[in-house]
């Protein structure tokens, strides 16, 4: 293994930290919390296309809920335990039903922090179990950690890492209230644990962080190679409406999968012909033609960052 290669999982792990806490002078006021309607049954409430802050309360990603007859199922937990209480908050507005189960897309924090509140209220929780590696790592402490430096008061010292009640390791359908969720294993892409959920009554897709709409996903260890193919597998699903992980939602899933795909690809071909050649990362990455992309938001923040775990990961996979 190169220098470079064995300094990967230090270099991840600050620049993790530092890319997704910003300052609260730098960050916009947390915005209301509003629930839209997707269908008859399910809902989604949208967070910022921004790092997560102390202004914002982390406020940074996608969660949805899905009212049925016998209860209510969440899909991710948001980015802090003030953020869930406000979602089961929109909820009660909308349905006095109880949440009975919360359905995982992945592991990361923006989409965890909030997980404890559930709990609490005893609902279910469901993830992918390739999650427990991270979930029991050190990256996880040193994260949390972090978080709960750059995040007070939202993440503090109650906040606690919390695990699932169900652990699957293959597709499951979960039926609540007559309602049908397919859940489907589409990592390891963004992360190993990647979950999309599936209405086929309503044709309503839950795609996680494999889709991000209107801004630089975030591509941290992801392998970018099988988030490729994992894009092309949710096509195949008949959904007329697809909720994002980060950003609006879709009502052309060809179209709005095309940013998070091309850019995949994108960053495969500059980087991976940089290290195929050797060339110094640095060098490479100022070579590159960033120019269709660095109008997106969170551009700067997130970019290069993608673009050096790339590199990394290009100089270990067998060239095709």
């Amino acid at each position: 293994m190169t220098t470079t290669g064995k300094s990967f999982w230090l270099g991840c792990l600050l620049a993790l930290f530092s890319v997704w806490s910003i300052p609260p002078a730098q960050a916009a006021e947390a915005p209301a919390m509003v629930p839209h309607r997707v269908s008859a049954s399910a809902w989604y409430v949208e967070g910022m296309s921004a790092l997560g802050s102390p202004a914002n309360q982390n406020f940074i990603s996608n969660a949805g809920f899905v009212v049925t007859p016998a209860g209510v199922v969440v899909i991710d937990a948001l980015g802090s335990p003030a953020l869930s209480k406000r979602l089961v908050a929109e909820i009660r507005k909308i349905t006095p039903q109880p949440i009975t189960h919360v359905i995982l897309t992945h592991y990361h924090a923006d989409h965890i922090y909030g997980l404890q509140t559930f709990k609490d209220l005893g609902a279910n929780i469901i993830a992918h179990g390739a999650a427990k590696d991270y979930l029991n790592s050190e990256t996880a402490r040193l994260r949390l950690q972090a978080s709960r430096e750059e995040l007070a008061p939202w993440i503090d010292a109650q906040t606690r890492l919390v695990s699932a009640d169900e652990w699957i390791d293959g597709p499951k359908d979960l039926v609540v209230g007559g309602m049908h969720f397919q859940i489907t294993p589409v990592g390891p892409s963004h992360t190993p644990e990647d979950l999309a959920i599936y209405l086929p009554a309503e044709k309503v897709l839950f795609a996680g962080d494999l889709v991000f709409r209107s801004r630089i996903p975030f591509v941290g260890q992801a392998d970018s190679h099988h988030w490729i193919l994992s894009l092309d597998n949710l096509l195949k699903f008949d959904a007329q409406v697809i909720v994002p992980g980060h950003g609006p939602l879709s009502t052309e899933a060809q179209k709005d999968m095309k940013l998070t795909r091309d850019y995949l690809v994108y960053l495969r071909a500059s980087m991976g012909k940089a290290a195929r050649n050797l060339e110094p990362f640095e060098e490479a990455y100022k070579a590159t033609d960033w120019t269709q992309y660095e109008h997106l938001p969170l551009f700067r923040a997130a970019n290069r960052m993608n673009a050096y775990n790339t590199y990394l990961l290009m100089e270990s996979e067998p060239a095709k």
